[in-house]
């Protein structure tokens, strides 16, 4: 076949795209991001052995990071940067492998051909055919490691946002060194890989609490917001993607230019933070979830900036007007130089080219309201515990996740108009967008739909269930009034569906499909041991959690 990928929920009749990426990843890039992905696993062999000599090196921490992130789906299509990204890592690998040797580390002669290989970027294609996900023949094996792999994906990608901010932590990277190191060891057997999946739920956790405290930390605590999403008449730009610095580097350099900004998909709970609050271009949300961008991209008539991963191929009607930065790439596109020097990116390219394009069309009115992160859930806690113990809140529904082009996923938008009135929904991340704009009402004042902020902040509901568990002094988590209906896409949420089964929440529904990655074998472990089911009908599935 072409090339094999099923990383994604998109992925072609459930099993595995064989020709093109649903994402619309060609096969090059496919087999590049294979070959990149075997490329680090090489450089962790080396890496594991320097950490066990003292001896950590933040170039290859970071290139490790950025590199995972940039494989995420719908990150990076640009076969150049990827060619470009496995010769600096075999440059990188060869540097450590020497450095290590310096501090007196031996290398064994059977070491594993990620650790040694290397070709000319014209063979890049060809030894990406025999190292790709396929190589792993034994189907439960595969589906563990690539579970783990995606699993890390997700934790560079929420790594990366931290480190930008100056939040890291060692543990996080050597851990990830570790697991990289793991998916090569034939001699590990299905029972260690799960061990080490588990374990990469409880790095998930450690990953999203950072990135929690780099956020506030550096923005204030998300409060109760009400956000626009409507249009004013100025020239602006459209920032997406999850970079929270990039947003701020821009708000201050757009200051007295007449140029707004807006959010788009997952960039909206932006609104929520105190510090951005006092930029007056700061104007509003423009549109729903990433994969709506085709068409909204188009009557925004301004510049579009993708900060991070969530960008579909651009039509060539707007291609022009979309500028990319970090790990996002697309070839043709405009890209953000990184920061050099500790100085900010430079986005004068993109303020010039706003004031010269019209306002953005208007496509909506009215307000989205958010901010419900844990403080702000904290600080109403007295009057949910008293709904709970009054039985105006009969349960809540965690609904966290993500969304996509699939139909079936209206599923999720009806299932939050049939709840009954007195469940509220507890969300965070791009699956808001399904429901976070129709009128589900409010139980006391307590708005119906409590969302948390960006798919990171999934960790704000389960410090939110873990408060409540204290508060009704309850021994398990799952003692709670909670169902966990989530929809999953791509390997962000892998690692947060790997971090709740590390805090040991049981009988999570996924959907609206099972992950094509998960082997029959391998689904029975999840099911037995943590409940995990799918999801079938709006009405039986209100009825199975209601019972």
């Amino acid at each position: 076949m072409s090339m094999f990928c099923y990383q994604c929920q998109e992925t072609a009749k459930g099993t595995g795209c064989t020709i093109k990426g649903v994402c619309g990843k060609t096969e090059n890039v496919a087999k590049l991001q294979d070959l990149l992905i075997y490329t680090l696993k090489g450089i962790a062999i080396y890496a594991v052995q320097a950490r066990e000599r003292y001896l950590v090196r933040k170039d290859v921490d970071q290139f490790i990071m950025e590199s995972l992130f940039s494989t995420i789906t719908n990150a990076n299509f640009d076969k150049n940067r990827f060619v470009k990204r496995i010769q600096d890592g075999l440059e990188l690998r060869e540097d450590l492998k020497q450095a290590v040797m310096r501090v007196g580390g031996t290398i064994p002669a059977n070491l594993h051909d990620a650790a040694t290989w290397t070709a000319s970027a014209e063979e890049f294609e060809a030894k990406a055919e025999l190292v790709g996900i396929l190589a792993t023949e034994n189907e439960d094996v595969r589906s563990l490691r690539e579970l783990l792999t995606y699993g890390l994906k997700g934790m560079a990608a929420y790594a990366e946002h931290a480190y930008t901010l100056e939040y890291k932590e060692s543990g996080i990277f050597a851990f990830i060194e570790k697991a990289l190191v793991a998916t090569l060891d034939d001699t590990l057997a299905a029972s260690d890989l799960v061990a080490l999946v588990l374990e990469a739920g409880k790095y998930g956790v450690d990953v999203m609490a950072l990135l929690d405290k780099a956020n506030t930390t550096s923005y204030g605590n998300p409060e109760l917001s009400k956000v626009n999403i409507g249009v004013r008449s100025n020239p602006a730009i459209l920032i997406s993607g999850h970079d929270l610095k990039d947003l701020e580097e821009l708000l201050i350099q757009t200051q007295g230019t007449d140029v707004d900004v807006y959010t788009h998909g997952e960039m909206l709970p932006a609104h929520y933070y105190p510090a951005f609050k006092k930029y007056d271009n700061f104007v509003g949300n423009y549109g729903n979830a990433w994969h709506k961008q085709d068409k909204e991209f188009e009557t925004f008539n301004g510049p579009i900036f993708l900060t991070t991963n969530c960008l579909v191929p651009p039509k060539d009607s707007y291609k022009d007007r979309v500028y990319t930065t970090g790990v996002v790439g697309f070839e043709g596109v405009k890209h953000i130089a990184d920061r050099a020097d500790g100085k900010p990116k430079d986005f004068s390219a993109l303020i010039a080219h706003a004031k010269s394009c019209p306002a953005p069309t208007e496509i909506e009115t009215g307000e989205i309201v958010g901010g419900f992160a844990h403080n702000q859930v904290m600080a109403l806690a007295d009057k949910v515990v008293d709904a709970v113990k009054t039985g105006a809140i009969k349960r809540f529904f965690v609904m966290a996740g993500c969304d996509g082009r699939m139909k079936s996923r209206n599923y999720y938008a009806e299932f939050a108009q049939v709840l009954p009135k007195d469940t509220v929904i507890l969300t965070a991340g791009c699956a808001k967008y399904q429901y976070n704009k129709l009128n589900l009402g409010d139980i006391g004042g307590i708005p119906r739909v409590l969302d948390a902020g960006q798919c990171n902040d999934s960790y704000s509901l389960a410090v939110i269930a873990l408060k409540l568990k204290e508060v009704f002094g309850l021994e398990d988590i799952n003692e709670l009034p909670i169902s966990y209906n989530i929809a999953w896409y791509e390997q962000k949420a892998v690692i947060v569906l790997l971090a709740l089964l590390y805090l040991g929440v049981k009988n999570i529904h996924l959907g609206p499909t099972l992950p094509g990655f998960l082997s029959p074998n391998v689904i029975k472990v999840l099911v037995e041991n943590f409940g995990i089911a799918g999801i079938t009908n709006v009405e039986d599935d209100v009825k199975m959690f209601m019972a």
